[in-house]
C-alpha cells in the first residue's frame, strides 16, 4: 500500500532534503541582510510658513516653499504681527521630496506623521480635549515647470495630547509643550515625482474652530517610504518563488489525482495552503511601477490575511487528522470549534483594515484612531481578534499534546513487532515529530526575528560588512514560509512506491491483534497514510 512520500523516504534522503531547504533558507536571509538596503527610509520635513493675503482663500492657489515661484514667507509667527498678517493668511507649505530630489514608483507607499511645535502662553493655553482642525490640500506634478494638480483636499481634525512639564508661570512663556506625534497621511502608491502639501489652520472663534490649541510655531512632518533598492530585491524574490510554488503545487495535485481514491481532508488543506501561498507570491506589484494603484497596500493585507488564516487552519487539521477517531476524521465540520475562532478573528481584522486603509483610498488623511468612536471601534475589533487568537492557540496546544500522547501510547505495541516492521514504524513516529518540531521552529523564528528587528538599530556591522537586520527579517521569514509550504507539498504528496510481498504481515511476523491496532477500516484501494494508521485512536477509547 502507498503512503505519503515522507513515510517511504529513508532518514538519509530526508536529511538531504532538509539540508537543501536549509541552504535556501540561509540564502533568503543573506539576500536581505547583504544585498538589500534597509526596507524603509524616514525623511524629516520642516514646513515653510507662506503668506496668502487673498480675500478668497477658497480658490485653489498652490504656495510653493522654494523654487522659481516660491511663496512670500515669514520666518516665525512674531514676524506676522507687525505686518498685520492674520492666522487665516498663513499656509504651512511642504514640498515632497527635498530640493534636488524626486520621488519614484519604486518607493511603493508614503506614510506621514505630524509633529506640532506649540509654545506656552498664559493667555493662550491648550484646553482639555483640544482639537486642531487643518485644511489640507495635496497636489502633484511630474516636472518642475508644470502646474500642480490637486490630488486631495480635506478637513483634517486631530486631537492634541500635550503636556507642559514646567510650572505654568510668566517666566516659562515661550517654552514648548511636549506633544504626541499625530498620524497624518498615507498613500498606497508613489506614481508622481513631486508632491506639495498646503496646510492651513483656519480660526473661527464663533464656531470654536482652532480655539484653545495654544500658539503653534511650526509644523514638522516625517515621511516614510519603502526604499527602491529593497523593492527591487523583494520583487525579484516574488518573481522567483511564484513559479517554484506553482510548479510543486501542480505536481502535488497531479499525484493526488492519479490515486484511485478521492483526496482526503489533509491533502485538500495542504493544496489550499499552496494556493494561498501562490496567491501571496504573485508579483502583481510590478504593475504598480507603471500604474497608479493606490489599493495595493489593502490588497497586500488581504493576501497576507488569507494565507495566515489558511496556515492556522492547516495546523489544527494536521493535528486533528492524526488524533481523531475514524468517525470524526476527514470532515471539515469536525473542526468548527477550532476553525471558528480563526474565521471570526480574520473577519474582525478585515473589517478593521477596511475601516482604515479602505477609507484611505478616497481620503489619504483619514485615520480611524483620530476620533473617540473610531478608537473604541478599532480597539474592539483588535481585542476580539486577540481573544480568538488566544482561544486558537489553546486549542492547538491541547491538540498537539493529545497527538504526542496518542503516539506515545501506540509505541507500547512496538516491542511485540518484528524488527523490520518495528524500525519502519519508529521511523514514521520520528518523522511526524520532526515535522511538528519544524513547525514550532518556524513559528518561533518568526517571533524571534520580529523582536530582534524591533529592538536593534536596523543593521549590524561586522568588520567591513554591514548586515541589514530588518531586510533580512523580511526576506528570510518570507522565504522560510515558502520553503515550509514547499516541503509540505513535497513530503506529503502520495508516494507511488508500494511495499513488496516480502513486507507483508505474514513475512514480518505481524499478529492479527497487532494489525487490528495499527490499521483503520478505510476500504479505499490506496487507503490512508501510514501515519494515520499508526496514530489512530480506537472508537472504544
Amino acid at each position: 500500500m502507498a503512503g505519503a512520500i515522507i513515510e517511504n523516504m529513508s532518514t538519509k534522503k530526508l536529511c538531504i532534503v532538509g539540508g537543501i531547504l536549509l541552504v535556501f533558507q540561509i540564502v533568503a536571509f543573506l539576500v536581505g541582510g547583504l544585498i538589500a538596503p534597509a526596507p524603509t527610509t524616514a525623511v524629516p520635513y520642516m514646513s515653510v510658513k507662506c503668506v496668502d493675503v487673498r480675500k478668497n482663500h477658497h480658490k485653489t492657489r498652490w504656495l510653493v516653499p522654494w523654487g522659481p515661484n516660491k511663496c512670500d514667507k515669514i520666518r516665525d509667527i512674531e514676524e506676522a504681527i507687525p505686518r498685520e498678517i492674520e492666522a487665516n493668511d498663513i499656509v504651512f507649505s511642504v514640498h515632497i521630496p527635498l530640493p534636488s530630489m524626486e520621488m519614484s514608483p519604486w518607493f511603493q507607499f508614503m506614510l506621514f506623521i505630524l509633529q506640532l511645535d506649540i509654545a506656552f502662553k498664559l493667555n493662550n493655553q491648550i484646553r482639555e480635549n483640544a482639537e486642531v482642525s487643518m485644511d489640507v490640500s495635496l497636489g502633484y506634478r511630474d516636472d518642475m515647470f508644470s502646474e500642480w494638480t490637486e490630488m486631495a483636499h480635506e478637513r483634517v481634525p486631530r486631537k492634541l495630547k500635550c503636556t507642559f512639564t514646567s510650572p505654568k508661570t510668566l517666566e516659562h512663556e515661550g517654552r514648548h509643550y511636549e506633544c504626541d506625534v499625530l498620524p497624518f497621511m498615507e498613500i498606497g502608491s508613489v506614481a508622481h515625482k513631486y508632491y506639495l502639501l498646503n496646510i492651513r489652520l483656519p480660526v473661527n472663534e464663533k464656531k470654536k474652530i482652532n480655539v484653545g490649541i495654544g500658539e503653534i510655531k511650526d509644523i514638522r512632518l516625517v515621511g516614510i517610504h519603502q526604499n527602491g533598492g529593497f523593492t527591487k530585491v523583494w520583487f525579484a524574490m516574488k518573481t522567483f518563488l511564484t513559479p517554484s510554488i506553482f510548479i510543486i503545487m501542480v505536481w502535488y495535485w497531479r499525484r493526488i489525482s492519479m490515486m484511485s481514491r478521492p483526496p482526503v481532508l489533509l491533502e485538500k488543506v495542504i493544496f489550499a495552503l499552496g494556493i494561498s501561498m501562490t496567491f501571496i507570491n504573485i508579483p502583481v506589484e510590478w504593475f504598480s511601477i507603471g500604474f497608479d494603484w493606490t489599493w495595493m497596500l489593502l490588497f497586500g493585507d488581504i493576501r497576507q490575511g488569507i494565507f495566515y488564516a489558511m496556515l492556522l487552519s492547516f495546523w489544527i487539521i494536521f493535528c486533528g487528522e492524526h488524533m481523531m477517531d475514524q468517525h470524526e476524521r476527514n470532515r471539515i465540520s469536525g473542526y468548527w470549534k477550532q476553525v471558528g475562532p480563526i474565521a471570526v478573528g480574520s473577519f474582525c481584522l478585515f473589517i478593521f483594515d477596511m475601516c482604515e486603509r479602505g477609507v484611505q483610498l478616497t481620503n489619504p488623511f483619514y485615520s480611524i484612531w483620530t476620533t473617540d468612536v473610531g478608537t473604541e471601534l478599532a480597539m474592539a475589533f483588535i481585542i476580539v481578534a486577540g481573544i480568538c487568537l488566544c482561544l486558537y492557540f489553546l486549542f492547538l496546544c491541547f491538540m498537539v499534546f493529545q497527538v504526542f500522547r496518542n503516539i506515545s501510547g501506540k509505541q507500547s505495541s512496538l516491542p511485540a513487532m518484528s524488527k523490520v516492521r518495528r524500525l519502519h514504524y519508529e521511523g514514521l513516529i520520528f518523522r511526524f515529530k520532526f515535522l511538528m518540531l519544524i513547525t514550532l521552529a518556524c513559528a518561533a523564528m518568526t517571533v524571534i526575528f520580529f523582536i530582534v528587528s524591533q529592538v536593534t538599530e536596523g543593521h549590524w556591522k561586522w568588520g567591513g560588512v554591514t548586515v541589514q537586520v530588518n531586510s533580512a527579517f523580511f526576506t528570510g521569514i518570507y522565504g522560510m514560509w515558502n520553503l515550509y509550504v514547499f516541503a509540505l507539498m513535497f513530503l506529503y504528496a502520495p508516494s507511488h512506491k508500494n511495499y513488496g510481498e516480502d513486507q507483508s504481515n505474514g513475512d514480518l511476523g505481524v499478529h492479527s491483534g497487532e494489525e487490528l491496532q495499527l490499521t483503520t477500516t478505510i476500504t479505499h484501494v490506496d487507503g490512508p497514510t501510514e501515519i494515520y494508521k499508526l496514530t489512530r485512536k480506537e472508537a472504544q477509547e
